[in-house]
């Protein structure tokens, strides 16, 4: 991946905050889910509950597929990732901790609600490690996008 690519990548991965992750349900059906994540460089964090069928379906088929991006009312202007992954459970407990401690940096207004963080031992942390991204870029030109492998 060239620089120009790699700078794109962690800029869209760093100003936002949602991706919707796409498992496979043990039907073969896809289960497309929102959630939160958090990213250290191209690897990306996310947390479910310890029985969520996402756990569930990761723990038969670690493949995954997301997609990072934003509204926007400009056709030209549509930009985002979508990558293809493998999603694996994070065992050690100081990366854990590392994740959960990233998500305040993320969502620094989740630190004033009236819920607690969870602990490690209270969600299933996994770490994203991209295979194959594709950066879309429409300022480029309708449905414009650059394919790399990691």
């Amino acid at each position: 991946m060239d620089d120009e690519i790699r700078r794109k990548v962690l800029a869209l991965l760093d100003e936002h905050r949602i991706m919707t992750v796409a498992t496979l349900r043990p039907d073969g059906w896809p289960q497309a889910t929102t959630v939160g994540y958090v990213n250290d460089g191209l690897v990306l964090y996310f947390l479910c509950a310890l029985d969520s069928q996402k756990a569930a379906n990761l723990a038969r088929d670690s493949r995954l597929s997301l997609t990072i991006d934003h509204d926007t009312a400009d056709l030209w202007t549509i930009s985002g990732l979508s990558m293809a992954a493998h999603a694996v459970v994070v065992t050690d407990a100081e990366e854990a901790d590392k994740a959960l401690a990233m998500l305040p940096l993320k969502y620094p207004s989740s630190t004033v609600l009236p819920v607690k963080m969870p602990t490690r031992d209270e969600v299933r942390i996994f770490r994203v490690e991209p295979m194959v991204i594709s950066v879309l870029d429409y300022t480029k030109g309708f449905g414009h996008a650059d394919l790399v492998t990691v």
